[in-house]
C-alpha cells in the first residue's frame, strides 16, 4: 500500500535541500520499489507571502492526512519585522502542536571521514554517537501566559512561562528510556533542578520512571554542566533527554562535534510514530539560492523517515551507507571542506548520494 509524504520546502535553502531529497525519493521509487506518493505545500515565510499566514489550512490538512512530513527550513530576515503571531517560525511551532509531535530525536553521529572537520580534537570525538531526545510541544516555547506589556513608568516587560505537567514529562521520558534500551542502555536526563522548580518536577518524574526500566542506567545533569561536558568528553553520553529549550540549545552544540550542523537530521514523532523529518539547521538566508548548501542532513532525515514512520529500515541503512560512500570519495560541501577533498555544491552532492545508492543496489 502506498504511503503519503507531505513535502514542505519552506524558506531559504529549504527549497534547495528538499529538491535533493526528492531526487532521493524518486530513486527509491524507481530502483527499489518504494511505494510513496508526495504532495508539496507552503509553510513559513513563503506561505505568509502567498496566503497571509505561515501555516495555511491546506498545509495543515495535507500534513494531517500524510504518513510522514519532510520539511526544509523556515524563516529569514525578510519576515523578522512581522508581528510575532505570523512570523515563519509560528508555522513550524503550530504544526508541531497541531500534530502533537512531542518527541524530537536528534542524533549526533560523527562520520569517521569528518573527524578533522569537528571543532574538537579527533581523539575526543572519534566514534561519537549521541541521541538527544528533546520534548517538543511544551515548555517555555508554548507556555502561557506570554507577551510584552507596557509598565506604568513607560518601560516594557517581556515574559514567558516555563511549564510542564507530569503527563508531558512521563511521555517524553518513556520515549527516552525505550530508545536507550535499544542503544547503550544509558540515559542522562538534563535539567536545572537547583534553580527551576519545574525541572525539579522533571527530575522527580524521570527518577520515578526509572523503576520501569531496570536495564537502563539513569543519571541526572544540570544543563550548564551538560553543555560543558559535551565539549569536554562527549562520548560519555549515549541518550540525553531534556526540555524543549534545553534540547534546542544542546543539540546545536552537539552538531558542531560532528563537523557541521549541516550533517544533523531529526525526527519529530507523535504517539503513533507519524513524524516530521527535517535537518536541524535553519534557512541560512545568507547562502540561499547559491547552490552551496549541504543537503546531507536532509537526505539523512529521509533515512530517519524510512526507519521510524515508513517501516523501511533496510532502505534507511542503504541511505546511510550511500552518504558514507560519498564522503569516502572525498566530496565535500563548503561547511565540511578540508585539505585534499573536492568541494561540490548542493546538487552535485545530492546526485552523488543517489549514484552511490544505486551502486549499492548492485
Amino acid at each position: 500500500m502506498s504511503k503519503n509524504i507531505a513535502i514542505l520546502p519552506g524558506d531559504g535553502i529549504g527549497v534547495e535541500i528538499v529538491a535533493e531529497a526528492c531526487k532521493l525519493l524518486d530513486c527509491l521509487r524507481d530502483d527499489f520499489g518504494l511505494q510513496v506518493e508526495t504532495d508539496e505545500a507552503l509553510i513559513g515565510g513563503s506561505a505568509y507571502d502567498a496566503t497571509g499566514t505561515p501555516l495555511p489550512d491546506a498545509t495543515l490538512e495535507l500534513c494531517r492526512e500524510a504518513d510522514a512530513i519532510l520539511l526544509g527550513a523556515v524563516g529569514g530576515p525578510k519576515w523578522e519585522p512581522l508581528d510575532y503571531s505570523v512570523r515563519p517560525e509560528r508555522g513550524l511551532l503550530g504544526l508541531r502542536a497541531e500534530l502533537d509531535l512531542f518527541a524530537n530525536l536528534r542524533p549526533a553521529i560523527l562520520y569517521p571521514q569528518l573527524a578533522e572537520a569537528s571543532s574538537l580534537k579527533a581523539d575526543i570525538v572519534a566514534g561519537l554517537d549521541i541521541l538527544i531526545v528533546r520534548e517538543l510541544t511544551g515548555g517555555i516555547y508554548f507556555g502561557q501566559p506570554r507577551g510584552v506589556e507596557e509598565l506604568p513608568d513607560g518601560q516594557k516587560r517581556g515574559y514567558n512561562t516555563l511549564v510542564y505537567s507530569t503527563a508531558e514529562i512521563e511521555r517524553i521520558g518513556r520515549v527516552a528510556f525505550e530508545t536507550a534500551q535499544k542503544r547503550g542502555k544509558r540515559l542522562c536526563s538534563v535539567d536545572k533542578a537547583n534553580v527551576l522548580e519545574v525541572t525539579e518536577l522533571w527530575r522527580d518524574v524521570m527518577t520515578g520512571l526509572a523503576g520501569d526500566y531496570p536495564d537502563v542506567e539513569l543519571s541526572h545533569m544540570y544543563v550548564d554542566n551538560a553543555a560543558m561536558q559535551l565539549v569536554r568528553a562527549p562520548k560519555q553520553f549515549d541518550v540525553m533527554v531534556t526540555t524543549n529549550m534545553f534540547g534546542d540549545i544542546l543539540s546545536d552544540c552537539a552538531a558542531m562535534l560532528t563537523g557541521s550542523i549541516g550533517m544533523l537530521p531529526s525526527a519529530s514523532l507523535n504517539a503513533e510514530n507519524c513524524g516530521m523529518y527535517e535537518p536541524i539547521h535553519g534557512s541560512a538566508p545568507d547562502i540561499a539560492g547559491q547552490g552551496v548548501a549541504n543537503p546531507l542532513a536532509t537526505l539523512l532525515s529521509v533515512a530517519m523517515m524510512l526507519r521510524y514512520s515508513l517501516g523501511e529500515a533496510e532502505l534507511a541503512a542503504r541511505i546511510d551507507r550511500a552518504v558514507s560512500a560519498v564522503l569516502d570519495q572525498g566530496l565535500r560541501t563548503g561547511d565540511i571542506m578540508s585539505d585534499g577533498m573536492r568541494q561540490v555544491g548542493t546538487a552535485e552532492m545530492g546526485d552523488a548520494v543517489v549514484a552511490a545508492l544505486r551502486a549499492d543496489a548492485g
